[in-house]
């Protein structure tokens, strides 16, 4: 299980030298401040986990059940809220603030989003299929072909691979390097890509 981990926003791809003077393509992600809004433990919730926020909410478009929550932390309204599961939460407390320095240059890390979302696709695009026949006079050149049996059993198995919505599905990438860290600004750069979008969040995680 992660000791640590930060809600992000990923800004965009972007590539730097090693040292060697190879292109390195890498994903730039801005990390934090997080503030920790709430620690749960295993004797009151069951397990132990940190209920942390990213950027800034308008007060104006606050709850006041959510205004309330953020009231006791002592924390300003964060646009967006979401828990990290970690072994030991000793190391927590309500009110401190994770920053992109939680990890090193180095470390191997996993990443969280959200994929692009493609909208209704067929199965050539969705599951890469073959598709049928492209001679003269063919009406099937994308089409999945046959997908039921015979008498037995009589209807579409669940799970069959078919035409429907493609992408905007929770995604995770491991084992990607840290290649740099701007503490400053708060940006860290991962070796590879990241699923989602630019200016769509990412969950940072060690491995």
């Amino acid at each position: 299980m992660s000791m640590k981990g930060i809600i992000g926003r990923k800004v965009g791809m972007a590539r730097v030298f090693d040292d060697k003077g190879d292109v390195v393509p890498v994903t730039v992600i801005e990390a934090g401040p997080c503030p920790v809004v709430e620690i749960r433990t295993t004797e009151k919730n069951g397990y132990n986990a940190i209920q942390v926020g990213f950027g800034r909410r308008k007060k104006a478009r606050t709850t006041k059940a959510l205004g309330g929550h953020y009231k006791k932390a002592s924390v300003e309204p964060a646009q967006l809220l979401g828990e990290i599961r970690v072994a030991d939460v000793s190391a927590f407390k309500v009110g401190m603030e994770l920053k992109a320095d939680l990890f090193k240059v180095g470390e191997m890390v996993r990443v969280t989003g959200v994929t692009k979302g493609k909208g209704f696709q067929g199965v050539v695009k969705r599951w890469g299929f073959h598709g049928c026949g492209d001679g003269h006079g063919s009406m099937s050149h994308r089409r999945p072909g046959s997908i039921g049996q015979c008498a037995y059993p009589g209807r579409i198995w669940k799970n069959k691979r078919m035409a429907g919505h493609m992408g905007k599905e929770k995604f995770t990438v491991r084992n990607l390097e840290v290649v740099s860290i701007d503490p400053v600004n708060n940006l860290i750069a991962v070796r590879g890509a990241v699923p989602g979008h630019a200016n769509g969040y990412v969950v940072v995680r060690g491995q």
